[in-house]
């Protein structure tokens, strides 16, 4: 069964580069038209993207309404910013932690509160024309949120609170013919999960230099026990997301896909 989005758009956040990058492009070639958004300005092409923290708990409303103002609608909503912050509990300060809660938790629940005026007045609109039309949102979690990981406290529980918000909205939201769904990613190739040099591997977030990637013998142990034995391409990753942003996906909603190689801490 073939499909196309034609017609459709979509605001993908985080989508500069990695994951996030490689979801707004497969939408694309779907046939959406796509609003992305990043932190770092830099790595987006300003003609159809709105750079910006999504921890200002002004900043997502002006996302949401940028989209809908420059297309004129929104039918797909993929929160996938996020980065990893990881430390084990008795080294974790309190900042850590909420920064954690911050990008995972906190900007997923206001970019989706912000999307709720729009999304409420057109579907009503759209049942009293005697017309269904399914919309869709997608959030990113991973296998730390749906089975924990040392050293990560902060991120886990990040990512294990999405998961009550995609749950929860797909029952508030079931009324207004949108599914909303969670894909949980195990070890994905991007700059997160780079195999550290002697030097060690850092990302700068807000000023902050956070050290990123995994050692050499963690990625080994890693590849054991992955019944693929290798980490996913951010292809592959997209390509989770995009059956969630589908039509294949019209009756599949409150649901959590692990796209992971089949590993499980």
């Amino acid at each position: 069964m073939s499909f196309t989005l034609d017609g459709k758009v979509a605001l993908v956040t985080g989508a500069g580069r990695g994951i996030g990058r490689a979801i707004a492009e497969a939408l694309k070639q779907a046939g959406a038209r796509v609003m992305r958004n990043d932190l770092d300005a830099e790595l987006l092409d300003p003609a159809e993207s709105l750079a910006g923290d999504l921890t200002d708990p002004a900043f997502p409303q002006r996302l949401v309404d940028a989209t809908i103002e420059r297309f004129g609608a929104l039918d797909i909503v993929v929160n996938n910013a996020g980065y990893t912050w990881d430390n084990v509990i008795q080294k974790m300060s309190d900042e850590q932690f909420q920064a954690m809660l911050d990008i995972h938790a906190a900007a997923p629940f206001r970019v989706l509160r912000a999307y709720s005026g729009w999304l409420r007045e057109t579907a009503k609109r759209e049942k009293g024309e005697g017309r269904r039309v399914m919309r869709k949102v997608v959030n990113i979690t991973s296998i730390a949120g749906t089975d924990g990981n040392a050293g990560q406290a902060g991120y886990s529980s990040g990512k294990a609170a999405v998961i009550g918000l995609t749950k929860t909205m797909a029952k508030e939201w079931g009324r207004y013919n949108v599914n909303v769904n969670a894909v949980g990613f195990g070890i994905i190739e991007t700059r997160l999960t780079q195999v550290m040099g002697p030097e060690g591997a850092f990302i700068e977030v807000k000023g902050r230099k956070i050290a990123a990637g995994i050692q050499p013998q963690v990625m080994e142990v890693v590849k054991n026990v992955c019944p693929l034995g290798r980490p996913g391409t951010v292809e592959e990753a997209a390509g989770a997301v995009l059956f969630f942003c589908s039509p294949l996906s019209d009756y599949v909603t409150g649901e959590v896909l692990i796209c992971g190689g089949g590993m499980h801490f």
